[in-house]
């Protein structure tokens, strides 16, 4: 006997088999544990974590996957149901301090960014009904997933719930078999986060160095005019950048002590890692990453400046405009280090501080490590401008990533030095070679009257006396 199951012919001994390896294999999936290592806890698509990502809080389910933190929410949906207060778009875009949501976004800090994404679960199932009643004047408190974090569900004498300090504002948003999903006005901070942002933020402030010129080095001997007085630890060195890129046996600055690294001095590659990180992670300079990364030496010569205690300045061109570089540009050998030397300031300056300068003194030019060259700054449209007529770019995604070491500015443009070939001397084979008629025309002009009077006279005769005039 057959079977047609959507329009093909399968035999009875085939569909018994099916049938059969179905039934076992449920059963020996029951049997597994939940707390096995090898166990995959099976998420229905009707899941609340199927529903939180394909809702319309976005930017919560977006730090969710930052947070990587999927799974261990998949392992809770399959113990328990659980419930999920989730802040609007608008507390996470344009509500929040920056500063705080860059403390969060940056890789260093992933465990602070999942503990205030675990604060926003419970593990039980809590309606809007099960609130404590305004009558009572109470609030309860509930155990979330952040470990020794609590949260209390308020009503307010106008019938309206709260959870901590943020109102409830869509209860019951989103609800499914194994949890809820309540809509509220604000982010919720948990103590603990709080406090390591404050202890980042008063490190940061302690640690980031005040730019200073460097003393004047002697070109003969390379050494400094006059001596140093003593500098506190984290100070840059007393040499120019230039002499720490230069090979051969010159005058190499000692790292300087410094809060971070092994021996109490600057992690340069670690900085610098990070900020190629941050760089993939805020979107829009994977062009960028990869020429420092794959393409060039350059981070582990960034990592080494650093480390010996030096500070810089990257102008960061977007994707977009380093889709504009032509083959032309970068087939040349050593050309994508030559581009990215001429974005690299041996400064450190925010977008506050050039911008700060350029309204003060109207163009600004900044070192760069393509050596002799300066990049021009200037103030325009509110924003600080690099370059001049076409090849100029806009500061436009300010301060992507601050340490008081390394300072990342994004720009939309390629910058390129100013073409200086026509005001240089020409050599001897450049020099034009004048023809016969050329030397004529560049004798020295006589005076007017002169020139008549010896037409005349040429007229009526050539006399001996005026051959001075021909």
């Amino acid at each position: 006997m057959d079977f047609q199951i959507h329009g093909v012919v399968v035999s009875k001994t085939i569909f018994c088999l099916f049938t059969f390896l179905s039934v076992v294999g449920t059963i020996y999936a029951s049997t597994l544990p939940l707390n096995s290592s090898s166990s995959v806890v099976q998420i229905n698509s009707n899941s609340v974590l199927v529903a939180l990502l394909d809702s319309h809080y976005t930017e919560l389910s977006e730090l969710v996957e930052k947070a990587l933190l999927l799974q261990t929410l998949e392992e809770a949906v399959g113990k328990h149901n659980i419930t999920i207060f989730a802040p609007r778009n608008e507390a996470l875009e344009r509500d929040l301090d920056p500063e705080f949501k860059r403390f969060l976004l940056e890789p260093g800090n992933i465990k602070s960014l999942q503990k205030l994404l675990m604060f926003h679960i419970i593990p039980s199932r809590i309606g809007s009904s099960e609130w404590p009643s305004a009558s009572v004047n109470e609030s309860t408190r509930h155990q979330t997933l952040s470990t020794h974090e609590h949260l209390n569900l308020i009503t307010n004498k106008d019938s309206t719930i709260k959870v901590d300090l943020a109102a409830v504002i869509h209860p019951d948003a989103v609800t499914r078999p194994d949890g809820i999903i309540h809509g509220i006005e604000r982010l919720l901070i948990p103590r603990s986060v709080q406090e390591d942002f404050n202890s980042r933020r008063s490190l940061r402030a302690i640690s980031a160095v005040i730019p200073e010129g460097a003393p004047e080095v002697d070109p003969r001997t390379n050494r400094l005019k006059k001596p140093v007085a003593p500098v506190p630890a984290g100070s840059p060195p007393a040499l120019p950048i230039s002499d720490a890129m230069a090979p051969g046996p010159s005058l190499a600055p000692a790292p300087a002590p410094g809060p971070g690294g092994p021996h109490h001095h600057f992690d340069g590659h670690s900085q610098v890692k990070d900020f190629i990180q941050t760089l993939l992670h805020y979107g829009g300079y994977n062009e960028m990453a990869d020429i420092l990364v794959n393409l060039t030496s350059l981070a582990t010569e960034m990592g080494k400046l650093v480390s010996e205690g030096y500070v810089i300045t990257v102008l960061a061109p977007n994707d977009e405009a380093m889709s504009r570089l032509t083959t032309d540009q970068l087939s040349e050998p050593g050309a994508p280090e030559q581009i990215m030397y001429y974005h690299i300031i041996p400064e450190y300056q925010t977008e506050e501080s050039m911008y700060n300068a350029v309204r003060r003194f109207g163009k600004v030019k900044y070192d760069t490590l393509r050596l002799p060259h300066k990049v021009v700054a200037q103030e325009a449209d509110g924003s600080v401008k690099f370059g001049n007529g076409e090849e100029s770019a806009y500061l436009f995604d300010p301060d992507i990533f601050t340490d008081g070491r390394i300072s990342v500015q994004g720009i939309d443009g390629v910058l390129f030095p100013p073409d200086d070939k026509d005001n240089q001397p020409k050599t001897e084979t450049e020099k034009p070679t004048l023809s016969t008629s050329s030397k004529t025309s560049v004798k020295p002009r006589r005076g007017k009257l002169l020139e008549v009077t010896c037409g005349m006279l040429w007229a009526v005769g050539q006399d001996s006396h005026f051959t001075t005039c021909q």
